[in-house]
Formats: C-alpha cells, structure tokens, sequence
C-alpha cells in the first residue's frame, strides 16, 4: 500500500483534487472477463455526487464516470481499469479569501506544516470530493462480490442524540438510508435546523455484508477488522469505528457477549461476524462515527499564515450533515476490502 494507493490483490489508487481538471482512479488486480454494469456503476456515484441529495450541499456535480482502460465490449480485460470523473461545477473563488487562513478542523494546517504549501481550492486532495474515486471502485468491487454471493449495504443509524431502533434494510429512507423511517423523519428535521443556525452535525453509518464466506482475514496483523479499520478510517470524515457490539463490549460479560455455537449455527452475533481476525461466516456488522461538517458558517477563532490569531466564518456550499452521502463511500471502503480478502483467500477465479 502507498500514499494514494490501498489494496493487494484488488487495489486502488485515487488521485485528483477537488477543483481540479477531473478526479479518478485506477483498478489493478480485477479478473478477466468479467461483465461491467456500467449503469450500476452510475447509480452508486449519483448516490454521492453533490446536489442530488437535500440535506446535503447545494454544489451540484455530475458525476459522469468514464472508464478509460481495461475494459473491451463490456467485460474486463485483466488489465488495469482507470476511471475518471471530470469536475464541472467549481467556484474556486469562493476560496481566495483563504489563502493566507488555516479553516478550523480542516486539514489545512497540517498539510501545510507537513508540505509547506496547500490547495486552497476547497482544501485540494483533502476534499471529502476525493471519495468520489473511491465509490467508483467500491462500484466495481460491489459488482464482483455480489457474483459470489456477498451483498454489502449500509444507512445511517444516527444523527445527533437521534438514534435509528429499526433495522428494516428492505425500506430504507431516500434521504439518509436510515433503516428506522420514523428516526430518520426526526434526523432530517434536525439536520435542517442545525443547517437553518449555520451550524453542522455529526452521526453514525452502519455497514453491515451478508454472504460471506468463512476463512477471510490472517490471525495477526491481516486481521479483517484490522484491515476494514484502516479502509474505514482512511475516509476523512469518520473517526472511530467499531465492529458488532463495539465499545458496548467493555461494559458486558463473557457469558453474555460470547457468540455461542450449536450444530445449527451461531446463537449470536456480538463479535460482528469475525472471530480472531477471520471472518466467521455470520453478517459482517461495523459503525463508522461520523464527525460534524467542519465549514461552517459560524464564526470561530483560527491562526493565519503569521500565527496571529483571526476569527473566520466559512462561507460556500457544504453538507450539513455528511452521513447522507457517506454511507456509500463506508460501503465502498468495505467492499474494496472485503474484495481483496477473496481474492488473496480464493484467487481471482473462485
């Protein structure tokens, strides 16, 4: 794995930034003859691009994803697939008065201290824009697993205090993909109320995988939540991640949280569906904490270039709420994992 590039035996690499010319990424490792579903493919990058959702940001891209290589007459040819979404709707103007000011909680400051110079265009390679590359390849990678049979879904599960009880995967609601219709009528009208005080919220995505085989994963540091941590982590936006019961397993007893087995199966699924590092066969269950939006039009005290200290009010078109379009880039970063443990467990034609 390098700077931009994730993955073994399925691997990624994104690059592009968020004003710039296009973003893309290149698909290495990807069985021979394999039919694409090009309009699949499409349907998952209209479910992130920007302007298609209404608690999300008012910029509106389109998203249109061309593929480039390893591709003839719609089946893979083995070789490596590059993807590219061409960027139509900057206004990198809006950004001109940051030239010289770090923006609170964004990364600014650190790629400036770790580079010495930054993209002030809407924060460049930083930009939550750059998933758009990944749920390309999680497209694919979704593709290519559900022809083993594993399925990988996802919604958010909270916003704020508001916490998703149901768990209805068949009618999720447009907005959020929260599996609790109820809850989620309450998470959107709280969005629109932190959006109405320029403020920003965070929340809770759950990504859950059926279908998959046993055996997935090595015991040390191949370990499958090891390696879907990372994936998870890598996007911006989350901050934590927790596999089945998570952090609830510290406050619980062995006899309670050990997943029995019996000759019929498993009696519960409090580990997530992974058992030593490898997966147990049961449903892969993880929750990625999403952190509030950090352009926000309230104003907060940062540094500018001279170290002295401003107050700043980011102004522009941003997601009050990042959940509504990050469940899919959670679901890409699993599945684009969860792709490469298959083929480094079964190889590329199993």
């Amino acid at each position: 794995m390098g700077y931009n590039t994730f993955g073994n035996a399925f691997s990624i690499t994104t690059f592009g930034e968020s004003h710039g010319e296009a973003l893309g990424v290149i698909v290495d490792g990807v069985e021979s003859n394999f039919p694409i579903d090009e309009a699949a493919l499409q349907a998952e990058m209209d479910r992130r691009r920007p302007g298609a959702n209404p608690a999300g940001t008012t910029r509106v891209e389109i998203d249109k994803l061309s593929i480039l290589s390893g591709v003839f007459e719609g089946r893979t040819t083995g070789s490596p697939i590059a993807m590219l979404l061409a960027s139509t709707n900057q206004r990198s103007s809006d950004y001109e008065h940051l030239r010289h000011v770090f923006r609170p909680g964004h990364a600014d400051w650190t790629y400036f201290k770790k580079w010495g110079n930054r993209d002030i265009r809407g924060g460049g390679r930083s930009s939550g824009r750059e998933t758009s590359a990944r749920v390309a390849a999680g497209a694919l990678a979704k593709q290519l697993l559900a022809k083993r049979g594993i399925s990988v879904f996802g919604g958010t599960v909270q916003v704020g205090p508001i916490v998703a009880i149901e768990r209805n995967w068949e009618a999720v609601d447009p907005i959020l993909s929260c599996p609790d219709r109820a809850a989620a009528a309450r998470m959107v009208a709280l969005i629109e109320e932190v959006k109405g005080e320029g403020d920003s919220i965070g929340g809770v995505i759950e990504c859950r995988a059926t279908g998959l085989p046993a055996g997935l994963g090595e015991p040390a540091f191949g370990k499958i939540e090891a390696l879907l941590g990372q994936a998870v982590l890598s996007v911006g936006a989350v901050k934590g991640v927790q596999f089945g019961d998570g952090f609830g397993a510290a406050s619980m007893r062995g006899s309670v949280f050990n997943d029995q087995r019996t000759s019929d199966g498993f009696l519960s699924n409090h580990s997530g569906g992974m058992l030593g590092g490898i997966s147990s066969g049961q449903d892969l269950v993880l929750q990625a904490a999403i952190k509030p939006t950090s352009s926000i039009a309230r104003s907060q005290q940062t540094v500018n270039i001279d170290n002295e200290t401003v107050t700043l009010a980011i102004e522009g078109r941003h997601d009050p709420c990042i959940c509504a379009r990050a469940v899919v880039v959670v679901e890409a970063m699993v599945a684009i994992t969860l792709i490469d443990l298959y083929y480094t467990a079964f190889g590329r034609n199993a």
